[in-house]
């Protein structure tokens, strides 16, 4: 007898892309990948996954390639990696009677203006924002509200367009800048809105939640503004129990007004003295390896209990063995340079994975790689994950292995850590 078949629509380029595809054969189902374009998943060929080529972009050419496949295997699931295609995902999965989330949900959600005014509805707290066309009402919109504020296409992952404006000059650059695109990174139609709402001052946390149960609190670390690239998260958070609890219902809250509860959301927000509004649910696991981490310190691991779920077979949330801690910190540049040469890069990568408490450190890019600061997540350059008893000496230890790591950085004339 065949093995039975998940359907994976497209994928995550990095992080838990190849996970939900490896955990899928953990399972006993045979992953297949429907995609348009299988070059963007190197991982693919290196494992050998079955690819089915389909225009991603129409939900009607997924089912009916899905149903190529079902004729073939038994469908066990439908699901994504990719936030892109979570609703896609969720639809098929609904026309072929399988589990997943109510795919009318997921595009709410990943409507970022629709989003927050389905929380502001349920007496979730958000920012004040205003919807806008172009870059005069994007200008009246932030007087209106007051600067600084933050402007953000309306559609979009991984802070990808993400800028705080200080006046009207930088506000009309920029929502020019995203009224101007008609596709996003991925080749797929974008709405032309953008959203303007209020620059919440604060610390900013995650809450990792699936279906209606918090997992983790999450403290994020944010490089410098104008941009919002996430440098590092430390797990468990270690605000005070009240701050927690607030943060934990708001996040259970936002959740429900939304409509999902089914599966992995990851919820953002930010804490300024007594006050926690939501700055955006995502329908989807976390990224930056924060389910990496989540494993490593609690011994959930979410990437399985997302597939186990798509696949009908339920979810074990619970956690393995005693609760540590956990932090990674991303490597960046501060200006465009170069990678350093072989020699320096691997001697970097080596001598960050043998700090203490260090259990792993990755380069993403080549030796003698230009590079250059980021703005969003792609400008990210490796990653060294610690872990520990305590928060304060997994973050201590992620930070002293990316001084090490830095090395790849060093010695040029134009890079820098």
């Amino acid at each position: 007898m065949t093995s039975p078949v998940l359907l994976l629509v497209e994928s995550n380029t990095t992080g838990t892309g190849r996970q939900f595809a490896r955990r899928a054969a953990d399972l006993g189902a045979e992953p297949v990948l429907l995609t348009a374009d299988a070059s963007r998943y190197p991982y693919a060929a290196e494992d050998r996954l079955r690819v089915v080529t389909t225009d991603t972009s129409d939900e009607d050419a997924v089912l009916a390639a899905a149903r190529s496949v079902g004729e073939r295997s038994r469908i066990a699931g439908v699901t994504s990696s990719s936030e892109y295609y979570a609703a896609t995902a969720a639809a098929t999965a609904h026309r072929l009677g399988l589990p997943g989330p109510d795919a009318d949900a997921v595009r709410t959600c990943r409507d970022k203006s629709e989003q927050r005014r389905m929380l502001a509805e349920a007496g979730v707290p958000v920012p004040e924002f205003t919807r806008v066309r172009d870059a005069r009402e994007a200008v009246g919109a932030a007087e209106r509200i007051g600067y600084p504020v933050v402007l953000k296409p309306v559609l979009g992952s991984g802070s990808l367009g993400v800028r705080l404006c200080t006046d009207p000059a930088t506000t009309k650059a920029h929502a020019t800048e995203l009224t101007a695109a008609s596709v996003n990174e991925r080749g797929l139609p974008v709405s032309r809105g953008v959203l303007v709402e209020r620059y919440l001052p604060g610390a900013e946390y995650s809450v990792e939640v699936f279906g209606n149960t918090v997992v983790v609190v999450v403290a994020k670390h944010l490089g410098p503004l104008p941009d919002f690239v996430e440098h590092g998260h430390d797990l468990p958070a270690e605000p005070t129990s009240d701050a927690r609890a607030q943060l934990e219902d708001v996040a259970v809250r936002a959740v429900k007004a939304l409509g999902l509860g089914w599966g992995a959301a990851h919820v953002e927000l930010r804490r300024h003295g007594d006050d926690t509004r939501v700055i955006e649910v995502n329908p989807r696991l976390a990224g930056g390896m924060i389910p990496d981490l989540v494993s490593r310190a609690l011994g959930v691991d979410l990437v399985r209990a997302q597939v186990s779920a798509a696949m009908g077979l339920g979810h074990d949330g619970e956690q393995r063995g005693p609760a540590r801690a956990a932090a990674i910190r991303f490597l960046t540049a501060e200006r465009p340079g170069v990678l350093a040469g072989p020699d320096t890069w691997a001697a970097a990568l080596a001598a960050a994975r043998s700090t203490a408490r260090v259990e792993a450190a990755e380069l993403y890019r080549a030796a003698g790689e230009q590079v250059a600061p980021a703005h969003d997540f792609r400008g990210r350059l490796g990653h060294v994950i610690a872990v520990a008893d305590t928060v304060p000496d997994a973050a201590e230890a992620a930070s002293a292995g990316l001084v090490e790591l830095g090395a790849a950085l060093r010695g040029t004339d134009k890079g820098t850590e």
